[in-house]
């Protein structure tokens, strides 16, 4: 029988906002709206293809398939809002403020006899220009699916600010 075990735990990744991270996080999100105008385009050229293949076929096929790709197309163009919106929340930040950048994991050693709360205390890494600078113990644990990262990724119900400290 062992007498302790190795798990994974959640870590936030805080940065503090510097000119440099700044510029960083802009490039970041015009990359990512590229890649969001390339797939439209892949999708446009694509679909018009199908579309007009399909069409020789089945007309009523045709004009299902062309609604989806339209309500595609609108998901992509608000993900591409969404990431415009966060662009300009990161561009109005203050140099020192913190942001949560992600999330990493740690493993923690879990023995008979420790206190679990404890050992599952919520941890937070902060850095500046990928220095780390801090490292804290939060009481009660972190829940990473509360907090606001940010990226330019997009989920798919997620539309709310960035979250600052």
């Amino acid at each position: 029988m062992a007498d302790s075990v190795t798990i994974k735990r959640d870590v936030i990744l805080r940065a503090i906002v510097t000119e440099g991270l700044k510029e960083e996080l802009d490039n970041e999100f015009e990359e990512a709206i590229e890649q969001v105008d390339q797939r439209l385009t892949q999708l446009d050229v694509g679909a018009r293809q199908y579309v007009s293949e399909l069409q020789k076929s089945d007309i009523q096929q045709a004009m299902a398939v062309r609604q989806q790709i339209e309500a595609e197309k609108r998901r992509f163009r608000q993900a591409k809002d969404q990431i415009i919106q966060r662009q300009r929340q990161v561009a109005e930040l203050e140099e020192g403020t913190e942001i949560i950048r992600g999330t990493v994991e740690s493993d923690v050693e879990i023995s008979v006899g420790d206190n679990l709360q404890t050992a599952l205390r919520g941890v937070e890494i902060v850095v500046k220009d990928d220095e780390v600078v801090e490292i804290r113990e939060t009481e009660g644990g972190i829940s990473p699916e509360d907090a606001q990262e940010v990226s330019p990724r997009i989920d798919e119900e997620e539309s709310s600010p960035i979250e600052l400290v």
